[in-house]
Parts: structure tokens; C-alpha cells; sequence
């Protein structure tokens, strides 16, 4: 998972009977989608992550279950092909490899601004106040899906513009699309999204295994 290591019931009334080749403003949409994603404390969801291009220029496809809490709690857990475990507590985000026997530990960025992707969907960030939208030209959008573009006012260092595809109905998120600065392309497509379940917070808690290697802020602890 190349992240050091929304969901966002207003619909969009279209008021034609070609209403799947009719979208809204792109403002319009922002403005609804910033709505619904501040009704939602929480989610859970499976998602598979494609990553494809990069320097190696391969295709890597992965598995798994996510847990977000806001602001900035979140769980994700690797099934397939391998187990990996990246969980951000709100202060710290850990990453875990089992097989590496390793966690590295960073801290999330202060305030409110998404200083990656993902943390875009824990709360972090503000659509129409934090990026500018517009369309995602995009070949293979799903039938009944908006695609949004969004890129950050001020630059960043993790990416330079993501895409939501969200259900036009619901506005419920179903994909989040992403490059990267060595040109790879990550896309996490979700279902069974499930909001405001009601998580604990003890979902968001990590605890060091024995035995691995602990980096931090790119030092290893002693």
C-alpha cells in the first residue's frame, strides 16, 4: 500500500428521462457530497486495492476489510495476497507487515489538511473549501457513478489529485483513485460500505507485537 501508511441520502435530482447522461455543476455535486460527508461519523467497508505503473511498472492487486472513525481514526487490513495492517489512532498511523516483522510509525499531519488520500476519508480536509472539482474524464466510470475530480488548492507531497466515484443516488463512496510521484495508479473500489455503525474507539488501537523492528520518523528505536 503506497500510503505512509468519502463517504461522503441528498441526491441529485435530474429531473430528465436520461438522467444517466446528465450531470449536475461539478460545484453543485462538491456541495452536496461535502453534506452528506459531514453526516457521517463512521464506516466500515471491503475494498480491493489495484496498484499499477510506478518505477517497476507492475500490477499488484490486494484485499481487505477497512474500519474509519472520524476524525482521522482508521483500520486497514490486508487479507490478500498478503497480511498487512495500517492503523492510524488520530495521532500516530502504524504499518505493519508481518511478514517483514516491522512497524513503521508516523504521525498524522497537524490540523485539518488531508496530507494523503486516505486520510481524506477520515475527516481530514474540506471538499469545496480545499480543492478545486471538476469532472474525471475517466473511460470506465460505472453506469449509475459520479467521478469526481479533485485537486488541492495547495500542493502536496503525497499526490496531485484524487478521484471519487460516488453513487449518484445515495452519494455513498465506491472508488477513490490516486497517482503517485513515481506515476503509479492506486485505486481502492469499495462495497458493503456500511455508515454510522457506531465504532469504538478500541477498533483504532495498535499494540507493538515482540520481537519487530520499530521505526520511527525514518529511526530505528533503540
Amino acid at each position: 500500500m503506497n500510503v505512509r501508511p468519502v463517504v461522503l441520502l441528498a441526491a441529485l435530482a435530474v429531473p430528465t428521462p436520461n438522467a444517466q447522461t446528465v450531470q449536475p455543476p461539478a460545484a453543485e455535486l462538491a456541495r452536496a457530497l461535502q453534506k452528506k460527508y459531514e453526516t457521517v461519523a463512521d464506516f466500515s467497508a471491503d475494498f480491493v486495492h489495484v496498484y499499477e505503473g510506478g518505477i517497476l511498472r507492475k500490477r499488484v492487486t490486494e484485499r481487505g476489510t477497512l474500519l474509519v472513525k472520524k476524525p482521522g481514526k482508521m483500520r486497514w487490513a490486508y487479507t490478500s495476497p498478503e497480511q498487512k495492517l495500517f492503523v492510524s489512532d488520530g495521532v500516530k498511523m502504524y504499518s505493519y507487515i508481518p511478514q517483514d516483522r516491522q512497524v513503521i510509525v508516523t504521525a498524522l499531519p497537524a490540523g485539518d489538511q488531508p496530507g494523503s488520500p486516505v486520510l481524506f476519508l477520515a475527516g481530514k480536509g474540506n471538499i469545496e473549501r480545499d480543492f478545486k472539482v471538476s469532472y474525471a474524464d475517466l473511460p470506465d466510470v460505472p453506469a449509475g457513478t459520479y467521478a469526481l475530480k479533485l485537486v488541492p488548492v495547495e500542493r502536496q507531497q503525497d499526490y496531485d489529485w484524487l478521484v471519487l466515484e460516488v453513487d449518484r443516488q445515495s452519494l455513498g463512496v465506491r472508488a477513490l483513485v490516486t497517482t503517485d510521484a513515481q506515476g503509479g495508479r492506486s485505486a481502492f473500489t469499495f462495497w458493503n460500505l456500511k455508515e454510522n455503525i457506531g465504532l469504538s474507539d478500541k477498533s483504532f488501537t495498535f499494540k507493538i507485537p515482540r520481537g519487530v523492528d520499530v521505526v520511527t520518523d525514518g529511526r530505528r528505536a533503540p
